[in-house]
C-alpha cells in the first residue's frame, strides 16, 4: 500500500516566530501551493487523514474534497508551551540552551519532546497502515513527517532535520510493503524557514 504524506502550505507567521501547535492560517499563496501538490498526488487515494489545524485542514479539504476527511490529534505538530508564538530570539536563556543541547528529549516547558512528538505520531502512522487497505494521505507538519520518515528508516532523530529536508508543501510517497520512500514534490521557499534562536 501507498501512504503520501502531504505538508501543510507556507503558514501566516512572521519568521523568527516560534510555533507548533498553535492554530495558524496560511498565506495568499495556499491555492498555487495546493495546486502544485496536486499535480503529483494519484487519483486512487481513498484515505485522508489530517491533523485538526487549520493550515492542514484547509489543504486536505482543497485536495480532497469529496473524501471524507479523518482528523487525528495524533498527527499535530510538536508542542511548543511556554513558547509558542514567541520571539525565538526571546526565550530565556536557561530554557533554551539545554533545548537546543539536547532537542531530541528535553521538554519544553509546558510542551514536549521531540521524543514525545515522534512517539504519538508513530502511534497514529501505525493505526492509520492498519486500517487502510488502499492509498492514504496524511496532511501534517514538518515534525510529523520528520518523525515518520524517521521510524520507517530507522534514522536517529538528532539527524532527522539532515536527513529529511522537508519543506511547506512537500509530498513523500511511502510504500508501505518495504518503507521505502520517494519525494514527489518539494520545493525549497526563497527564505530559511526560522525554527531556532539566530545565535546558533
Amino acid at each position: 500500500m501507498e501512504i503520501y504524506l502531504i505538508r501543510h502550505t507556507t503558514p501566516a507567521v512572521a519568521k523568527g516566530i516560534c510555533y507548533g501547535q498553535t492554530d495558524l492560517d496560511v498565506t495568499e499563496t495556499m491555492q498555487q501551493e495546493a495546486d502544485a501538490i496536486a499535480g503529483v498526488l494519484p487519483n486512487n487515494i481513498t484515505e485522508v487523514f489530517t491533523s485538526p489545524l487549520q493550515r492542514c485542514t484547509k489543504l486536505a479539504n482543497y485536495l480532497f474534497p469529496k473524501h471524507t476527511i479523518e482528523l487525528e490529534n495524533n498527527l499535530k505538530e510538536i508542542h511548543c508551551g511556554s513558547w509558542e508564538m514567541m520571539a525565538w530570539d526571546a526565550i530565556p536563556e536557561p530554557e533554551i540552551t539545554p533545548w537546543m543541547q539536547e532537542f531530541v528529549h528535553s521538554i519544553i516547558p509546558n510542551g514536549e519532546s521531540y521524543t514525545q512528538l515522534f512517539n504519538r505520531v508513530v502511534q497514529a502512522y501505525n493505526a492509520i497502515q492498519q486500517k487502510s487497505l488502499k492509498p492514504a494521505a496524511i496532511v501534517a507538519h514538518g515534525g510529523v513527517l520528520r518523525s515518520i520518515l524517521a521510524y520507517i528508516t530507522n534514522t536517529p532523530l538528532e539527524n532527522s532535520f539532515t536527513q529529511f529536508q522537508i519543506y511547506y508543501g512537500c509530498v513523500v510517497r511511502i510504500n508501505t510493503l518495504n518503507n521505502s520512500y520517494e519525494i514527489l514534490h518539494n520545493i525549497a521557499p526563497s527564505t530559511t524557514e526560522t525554527h531556532k534562536p539566530s545565535k546558533y
